[in-house]
């Protein structure tokens, strides 16, 4: 008979598969400790602790949209923000909560025009008025872009833009979109939302879902797979723990992706249109980083590197390519040896240039 007490890896498979059925999850939520320094409506400020907030040139780390803050932090081993806080960088969060129906007529004016830089301005003067560089993550990484083009008068530094898509005909996953909006234009796609007040959040993780559905399709047998190991089931749980997370789009906001990024492809002619009037990003005049990944379908390579293209005003624009999906770029187990080895060079890089 076999004395399960004795038999290290049948307990693992047993103890893993009665917290994956039973047992509340394979790890509990472990967030790297930080401190809300500001809060106002969809513009909360956090800072890392841990980070040295004297010496060090501060970064401020911009989500996207329908898509909450914790990318950057999803667990141990899968936390840019431990990350950058534990080698000494002063590190902040702007996080933007959810969104209801009320925030229906929020657009990326708001987030470019007033969220972002009200969070650089507040950041900037706790280190008096050094600058401050962005790191976002997909959409957040446009609209640090578009902040940095529209306002030269801020203090950035820099901005890193992981998994950002700037050509979205090179999306191919969209493409049936595109070749359908041509005929309707944005009205398949907004005006139901339009009604309900934007994408509602299961519309949004629904959608996110989609983009990895050999992962959701394949993923009874990965757990087989892999039940002997608690790490690998711990970061899958982290994922589906983000994707349950997903808030949703304001109706506006949601109008503008779909006019002027998927259907109008304006970024790769420099141009993106607000209510407050258009911005050129040419410019931005502060060194970018663009970082796409070798498996990610929803910002491909190509449409990331188009970033070298546009940013004709940037003092430089560095385009790098990393392994791992959309989220598996800032997040995912190569992360640490590739994206974040890029970030760490390349701000080490911009300070050399500064100093």
């Amino acid at each position: 008979m076999l004395d399960i007490a004795w038999n290290p890896t049948l307990n693992t498979l047993t103890r893993n598969a009665w917290r994956l059925s039973f047992g509340g999850g394979i790890a509990p939520v472990q967030r790297t400790p930080s401190t809300r320094i500001h809060e106002a409506p969809h513009q909360d400020l956090y800072r890392f602790d841990g980070s040295d907030t004297d010496d060090d040139r501060p970064i401020l780390l911009v989500p996207p949209l329908a898509a909450p803050a914790q990318c950057f932090d999803l667990r141990p081993g899968q936390s840019l923000a431990a990350h950058l806080a534990g080698s000494g960088k002063a590190t902040y969060l702007v996080d933007y909560g959810t969104m209801g129906y009320a925030d229906r007529g929020l657009g990326f004016e708001d987030w470019v025009d007033d969220f972002i830089p009200a969070a650089v301005d507040r950041v900037s003067r706790l280190h008096d008025g050094a600058p401050v560089d962005l790191i976002g993550w997909s959409l957040g990484g446009t609209m640090s872009l578009l902040t940095a083009a529209g306002r030269g008068d801020l203090p950035i530094g820099s901005v890193t833009a992981i998994g950002t898509p700037i050509d979205y005909e090179s999306v191919t996953m969209i493409a049936p979109l595109r070749a359908v909006g041509r005929f309707t234009g944005d009205r398949p796609l907004t005006t139901a939302t339009g009604a309900m007040g934007g994408l509602p959040a299961p519309l949004v993780q629904a959608s996110y879902r989609f983009t990895a559905l050999q992962r959701e399709l394949t993923k009874p047998w990965f757990i087989a797979r892999n039940l002997h190991d608690t790490e690998t089931l711990a970061r899958m749980e982290s994922i589906d723990r983000f994707m349950a997370d997903m808030p949703g789009y304001p109706a506006r906001f949601f109008r503008q992706v779909c006019t002027q990024l998927i259907l109008g492809n304006a970024l790769t002619e420099g141009n993106f249109e607000t209510r407050n009037g258009a911005i050129a990003l040419a410019d931005l005049t502060v060194p970018v980083l663009a970082i796409g990944g070798t498996e990610d379908v929803i910002a491909p390579i190509p449409s990331v590197r188009a970033a070298t293209d546009v940013l004709t005003g940037s003092l430089s624009v560095r385009f790098e390519s990393a392994p791992g999906s959309h989220l598996g770029l800032v997040a995912g187990p190569k992360a640490k040896d590739s994206t974040w080895a890029h970030i760490d060079g390349f701000l080490d890089g911009v300070v050399a240039q500064t100093a």
